[in-house]
């Protein structure tokens, strides 16, 4: 028998619980031992390959200190649907890289800086270090739009 990809919502509510337990920097380990399971389901869980029963998720909720409600919103407070989020194959990389590490830290970080001008030269970074096929628009103090690539 062929290995049923998880459906769409179990990865997405997943990837929230996941989400907001590296937010709090908690581990698998802490957070399953504090609902009663395993880290392995707790891994099983944030990947969406088993499905988090309502009573679980409660629990979940509870211990990472947000509403029941807060796994299944997408854009404000829109209930979750299969069609802002895909399939299983096509799951959008800015998603995914938002519930990695990474994602989470850079994006921690970046919240911290007050200063617009600082933020958009932050991006502008990032793009230079992307690589060459990213080329950018760089406004210097007197408005001036210059376009540039990284030189090698």
């Amino acid at each position: 028998m062929p290995a049923k990809n998880p459906d769409a919502i179990d990865v997405y509510v997943g990837g929230r619980v996941r989400m907001r337990r590296m937010l709090l920097k908690m581990s698998q380990d802490n957070l399953g031992k504090q609902i009663g399971i395993t880290f392995q389901q707790v891994q099983k869980y944030e990947k969406g390959t088993n499905r988090i029963g309502a009573s679980r998720l409660q629990k979940i909720a509870s211990v990472l200190g947000v509403a029941p409600s807060f796994f299944f919103r997408q854009e404000g407070t829109e209930p979750v649907s299969t069609g802002g989020i895909g399939s299983f194959q096509g799951l959008n990389d800015a998603s995914q890289f938002l519930h990695s590490r990474e994602g989470l830290a850079l994006n921690e970080a970046f919240l911290k800086i007050s200063d617009p001008k600082i933020r958009q030269k932050v991006v502008a970074l990032v793009k230079v270090m992307a690589g060459p096929e990213n080329p950018l628009v760089m406004v210097d103090e007197g408005l001036t739009a210059t376009q540039t690539t990284p030189s090698s």
